[in-house]
């Protein structure tokens, strides 16, 4: 499960970019109760959302050339430069540098061999999410790939993220976890894109799940907010009651109701 006992490899990072910041604070805040605060004008318009004033994700807005509207997953590193060049040894991309984020941390956006974008962080004095697993914060996380070998084969080499498949209606569950974690340590499951028209449709990324305390009303009020439902609430035997969304600027995610929720 996710936790802030953060380890090499483990989430410990969010943010999402979209094309309207003030919109994604309304929509956000609607949703899940979330407040923006900015990291200063030295931040370029970075902020943090923070539930009863915890940070559980961070966000900014970013233009055409920067990318589409999306939600960004950072994982632990003791390295960043050292990683990168881990990732480009195993058929990965740098697609930002590594950077100091003031005294905070240090930071990289990469991509993996498939394409699908994703960063790391190594902090600083800011040492990740303040809140993981409860209603409002992120919970799950999933990785939609055309291939589940070469992702796990690519992370594994990186992070030296440890799979377990978990028996699961229809066949089995591949997850990942930090190295020497165990089933304790679960943080995401890795999917073949084609299991699900939605995502195939929609292309290869990382999606995050956040826990919610009723996945139908949540759904319900994000259309009422302008996003859009783009899988109906679900039961997954074992798991909860999840719902695919897309944000009012195109920022993919899903919420959960688990059934051995966290908080």
């Amino acid at each position: 499960m996710l936790t802030t006992r953060y380890v090499t490899g483990s989430p410990n990072w969010i943010d999402v970019g979209t094309r309207d910041i003030e919109g994604a604070k309304a929509f956000y805040g609607g949703l899940f109760g979330w407040e923006f605060r900015s990291a200063g004008p030295e931040a370029g318009g970075y902020g943090m959302f923070q539930l009863n004033g915890k940070t559980v994700a961070g966000g900014m807005a970013i233009s055409e050339e920067q990318g589409s509207p999306s939600w960004t997953l950072y994982f632990q590193s003791p390295h960043v430069d050292a990683t990168a060049k881990a990732v480009e040894q195993s058929g990965g991309a740098v697609l930002m540098e590594p950077m100091d984020v003031f005294d905070v941390g240090r930071m990289a956006i990469f991509g993996d061999p498939a394409g699908i974008g994703f960063g790391c962080w190594q902090p600083g004095t800011n040492k990740g999410l303040d809140l993981v697993g409860d209603q409002g914060t992120l919970c799950w996380t999933e990785l939609y790939t055309p291939d589940v070998a070469a992702a796990t084969e690519f992370y594994g080499s990186v992070f030296g993220w440890e799979t377990f498949d978990v028996p699961f209606p229809g066949g089995r569950y591949t997850t990942v976890n930090p190295a020497g974690t165990g089933e304790q340590g679960m943080f995401g499951g890795v999917v073949p894109l084609d299991s699900d028209p939605v995502e195939t449709e929609a292309g290869a990324y990382w999606l995050p799940y956040f826990e919610v305390a009723d996945t139908d009303a949540s759904a319900a009020k994000a259309r009422e907010l302008g996003g859009t439902v783009r899988t109906e609430p679900t039961d997954m035997e074992t798991v909860g009651r999840l719902a695919k969304l897309t944000d009012p600027y195109g920022a993919r995610f899903a919420v959960i109701k688990s059934t051995h929720a966290q908080g």
